[in-house]
């Protein structure tokens, strides 16, 4: 097991839970905003073994509400099912943070039980992640990967992190159409301190929605999904 990162305490990246998030190295998108570069190119340092993250479980068992398993893209990491069964045996919820593009892995850990809540990333209209997000991209895994986190009668979320030329009016509404009556449905603004490819930001237009065009994105997508959130 490849732990990139640690985050020992977090109020936001579990809903309604105090969390710790372990984030596991490696991905198989390129996102050109990703934010954690060293996770997604997979030569993040081990933060901290998997003995000694296991330990700071029990230390803060009756603080923690849930784990969080990050990445990176935690799918790809062989002893995800392990991890999981670990963590919930030790009493803890466990959280899935995924990109969609392993739906047999994600449905095989439903289907066990090793999850209790998923968060996937739509990037884009599942038809347009090449060349930006893979250079090949199969839609079809991520469209079965939505209708299995939909089906799945867990709690979820989808998420769509606003950049251009990946989002616009039209996108989100194919989006919407994909996920239409989901539960929620978050809408992030893009940052472009640390990403994995600094000249998609400095050598292009401007690609951030102002505050002000991401509300109304928020409310053009609101009639599809019960909840549309500005994260």
């Amino acid at each position: 097991m490849r732990i990139g990162g640690l985050r020992k305490t977090s109020l936001i990246d579990y809903p309604g839970k105090v969390a710790c998030v372990v984030f596991l190295s490696g991905c198989n998108f390129r996102c050109p905003y990703c934010h954690n570069p060293a996770m997604a190119r997979g030569d993040a340092g081990a933060a901290v073994s998997s003995e000694a993250f296991f330990e700071l479980l029990a230390d803060r068992a009756g603080f923690l509400d849930g784990v969080v398993v990050s990445g990176g893209e935690p799918t790809l990491q062989a002893d995800l099912p392990v991890l999981c069964a670990r963590i919930k045996a030790m009493g803890y919820p466990v959280k899935l943070d995924t990109n969609g593009s392993r739906p047999e892995v994600l449905a095989d850990l439903i289907r066990r039980g090793l999850v209790d809540y998923v968060a996937m990333d739509v990037k884009t209209d599942p038809r347009g992640y090449a060349p930006l997000i893979h250079p090949d991209p199969d839609p079809r895994d991520l469209l079965s990967s939505i209708r299995t986190i939909m089906d799945a009668g867990l709690p979820y979320e989808f998420r769509t992190t606003c950049v251009k030329p990946l989002v616009d009016p039209e996108i989100l509404e194919t989006i919407c159409r994909l996920i239409h009556g989901a539960d929620l449905y978050v809408l992030q603004q893009c940052r472009e301190e640390e990403v994995l490819d600094p000249g998609f930001f400095q050598n292009g237009p401007n690609r951030r929605f102002s505050d002000e065009a991401l509300s109304d994105l928020r409310k053009a997508c609101a009639p599809w999904v019960r909840c549309c959130e500005v994260r």
